[in-house]
C-alpha cells in the first residue's frame, strides 16, 4: 500500500473516532435529560380500571382438603386460596383497595377494612399470608348464614365482596332456616368463588398441636342437620316426635366426612343473593372474572411513568459505554 492509501485510511478512520466521540456526548446529554425528566413529570393522569373488594375466605376444616395441584404435589384448598390471591393483589392497579376477612361457623368478621393496593401492599400480602385454618372460632360451617352476614357487613362500606368458600355445609342446613336475601339483593355487588374439586375426598383430621393425625370418618361428623324443625313429613320419619326428636330416632349415614366442591349450592346461593359466580382454577381465571363481573371501575388516576425515562436513560447510558470504536477498529485496520 502506497503513502497516499495509508494516509486516506488513517483519516477515515480518525474521522470515524471522531464521530464515535461526538456520539456518546451526545448520547450523555439525551440521557441527562431523560434522567431529568423523569423527576420533572414522574406521573401523568390516566383513565384506568380500579377496584374495592373485601375477600371473605372460608377457613372451616373442609378447606384443609387437598385437591389442588401444584408442581405435581397435592395442594390444601386454603393454601391455593393464599396462593391465588397474593397474586391477584399484585395485578390490580394502584387505587385499588383490598380488605380482608374470614368465614366459619355461621358468621364473617373484617380483620380490616379496604386498604390502597400499592402502599399498603406489604401489610395485606402478609395478611393473607398469615391466614390459617385454626383462626376459625367455631367449627360449624353454616354458608347460606355466613353469606348473608358478610352482605349486611358491607353494605356501608362501598366494596365489592368476594365470597371464597367451598359451599360445604356441616352440618347439613336445614332448608327451614335458610336466610332470605331478598333483603340484601342489589345492595352489595360481588362474586362468589368455588374452591375444590368435584369429586369427593376426604378431609383432613388434626390434633391439639396442629398435626395431621389422619382423615375424619363417617363416625366423626353428623350426616344430617338436628336444629329446629323437621322440614320433612312426620308420618314419614322414624320414630319421630315433636318436641324431643323431631327428626326422628333412627340413626343417620351418609358421605359428609367426605368434600367436594359444592358449586350448584353455590350458584343457586349467587343467584338468590345477586352475585356472580366463579370457579377457582388459576389467577388469570380469577382476574378475568373480576372484570367479566363489572366490578372494576373507571376512574382517572395518578399513573407512574418513570419507569419510560428511567428505561431511555440506561439506554442510552448503555449505548456510550459500548465497546464501538472496538468494532470499527477490527473492520478498518491499519496498514503498517
Amino acid at each position: 500500500m502506497d503513502d497516499r492509501a495509508w494516509i486516506s485510511e488513517g483519516v477515515a478512520v480518525m474521522k470515524i473516532k471522531k464521530i464515535l466521540t461526538d456520539y456518546r456526548s451526545i448520547a450523555l446529554i439525551l440521557a441527562l435529560a431523560a434522567m431529568s425528566a423523569l423527576f420533572i413529570f414522574p406521573s401523568r393522569e390516566q383513565k384506568s380500571p380500579v377496584y374495592n373488594l373485601t375477600f371473605i375466605v372460608d377457613i372451616t376444616r373442609s378447606m384443609n382438603a387437598t385437591d389442588y395441584l401444584q408442581d405435581d404435589q397435592a395442594v390444601s384448598r386454603l393454601e391455593t386460596v393464599k396462593q391465588n390471591l397474593r397474586q391477584l393483589l399484585s395485578k390490580l392497579p394502584c387505587q385499588s383497595k383490598v380488605g380482608l376477612g374470614l368465614f366459619t361457623e355461621r358468621r364473617s368478621t373484617l380483620l380490616f377494612e379496604p386498604l390502597e393496593v400499592c402502599s399498603a401492599f406489604g401489610e395485606i400480602d402478609s395478611a393473607i399470608n398469615a391466614i390459617d385454618w385454626r383462626m376459625a372460632w367455631a367449627a360449624d360451617s353454616n354458608i347460606s348464614k355466613g353469606l348473608f352476614s358478610s352482605l349486611e357487613m358491607l353494605q356501608k362500606n362501598n366494596s365489592a365482596i368476594i365470597f371464597i368458600t367451598d359451599g360445604q355445609e356441616a352440618p347439613p342446613i336445614n332448608p327451614k332456616y335458610q336466610p332470605d336475601f331478598s333483603t340484601v339483593v342489589g345492595k352489595v355487588k360481588g362474586m362468589i368463588v368455588g374452591t375444590g374439586g368435584l369429586q369427593a375426598v376426604p378431609i383432613p383430621k388434626f390434633d391439639a398441636d396442629g398435626k395431621q393425625s389422619g382423615f375424619y370418618t363417617a363416625e366423626d361428623v353428623p350426616h344430617r342437620t338436628s336444629f329446629g324443625e323437621s322440614n320433612l313429613d312426620p308420618a314419614s320419619i322414624e320414630g319421630y316426635n315433636a318436641r324431643n326428636a323431631p327428626f326422628g330416632s333412627a340413626a343417620t349415614s351418609g358421605s359428609e366426612h367426605l368434600t367436594a366442591l359444592q358449586e350448584p349450592y353455590l350458584q343457586q346461593l349467587a343467584a338468590q343473593s345477586g352475585l356472580a359466580y366463579t370457579r377457582l382454577s388459576d389467577t388469570e381465571n380469577l382476574y378475568q372474572a373480576l372484570q367479566n363481573a363489572q366490578l372494576a371501575r373507571s376512574q382517572v388516576s395518578q399513573v407512574d411513568v418513570r419507569w419510560r425515562m428511567a428505561s431511555l436513560a440506561l439506554l442510552l447510558l448503555a449505548a456510550v459505554y459500548l465497546p464501538l470504536s472496538f468494532f470499527v477498529n477490527r473492520r478498518l485496520p491499519l496498514s503498517q
